[in-house]
C-alpha cells in the first residue's frame, strides 16, 4: 500500500499528494508520518517545492477532515460506533479510541480539533465527533487547517532535510506518539484524583 501511495505521489506530483493525504485521513493505515516526509524528500529532486507540498498536503488534510465530519454528521453516534466496532481491524481505530476522542472534544471543544490534528491516529478520528455534535463547519475548518498546516510543514521540512534518510521520521513519530499517550494517561489520572478529592471534600 505504501509503495502504491509513494508511486502515485511521484507520478502525479501535487495532485497525487492531495489525493494520498485525503485518503490518509479517511484510511489511517496510510500514515502521514511516512507520506509527508517522502513528500519532503521529493523536493530535493527539483520536481516539487516545499511550499507546494505543504499546500497540497494541507488541502488534502482539510478535504479528508471535512469528509469525516459529514460522515459523523450523517451517520449519527449509534451507527458510527457500530461501524467502527465491526471494521476496527481494518481501520486501525477502536470504539474506545473514538469514545476518547468524543470525550476530549466535549470537554475542550475547538482546542481539541486544533491540537488533535498534530497527534497520530487522533488527527483523523477527531473529525467524527465534531460532525456528531454538528460543530460549526467554518470554525472546524479553520482549526483543522491551522493544526494540519503545522503538522504537515514539520514533517515535510524534516523529510527534505533528511533527504534519503527520510524513513527515520516514522520512527521518531512513534516515540512522539508514545509520549503523547503517556501524557494523556497522566492527565486523566490527575483529573480522576482531583474529582475524588472534590467528592470527599463535599461529603465532609
Amino acid at each position: 500500500m505504501m509503495d502504491w501511495a509513494i508511486g502515485l505521489m511521484e507520478a502525479f506530483g501535487y495532485s497525487g499528494i492531495v489525493l494520498i493525504v485525503l485518503l490518509e485521513n479517511l484510511f489511517p493505515p496510510i500514515p502521514s508520518e511516512v507520506v509527508l516526509p517522502f513528500g519532503g524528500f521529493m523536493t530535493t529532486t527539483g520536481t516539487v517545492t516545499i511550499a507546494g507540498v505543504v499546500a497540497a498536503s494541507t488541502l488534502g488534510s482539510l478535504l479528508g477532515a471535512i469528509a469525516l465530519y459529514w460522515i459523523g454528521a450523517w451517520f449519527g453516534q449509534e451507527r458510527i460506533y457500530q461501524f467502527v466496532d465491526r471494521y476496527q481491524r481494518y481501520l486501525s481505530v477502536t470504539p474506545k479510541q473514538l469514545q476518547q476522542a468524543e470525550r476530549w472534544f466535549a470537554e475542550t471543544g475547538t482546542q481539541t480539533v486544533f491540537f488533535c490534528r498534530m497527534v497520530p491516529i487522533m488527527r483523523s478520528i477527531i473529525s467524527l465527533p465534531a460532525g456528531l455534535v454538528r460543530m460549526n463547519l467554518l470554525t472546524f475548518s479553520v482549526y483543522t487547517l491551522l493544526g494540519s498546516l503545522i503538522w504537515n510543514t514539520g514533517l515535510v521540512v524534516v523529510g527534505a532535510l533528511l533527504r534519503a534518510s527520510w524513513p527515520l521520521v516514522s520512527e521518531w513519530v512513534g516515540y512522539y506518539q508514545n509520549l503523547v499517550v503517556a501524557v494523556c494517561i497522566l492527565a486523566v489520572a490527575v483529573l480522576i484524583v482531583q474529582r475524588l478529592r472534590k467528592n470527599r471534600a463535599g461529603q465532609s
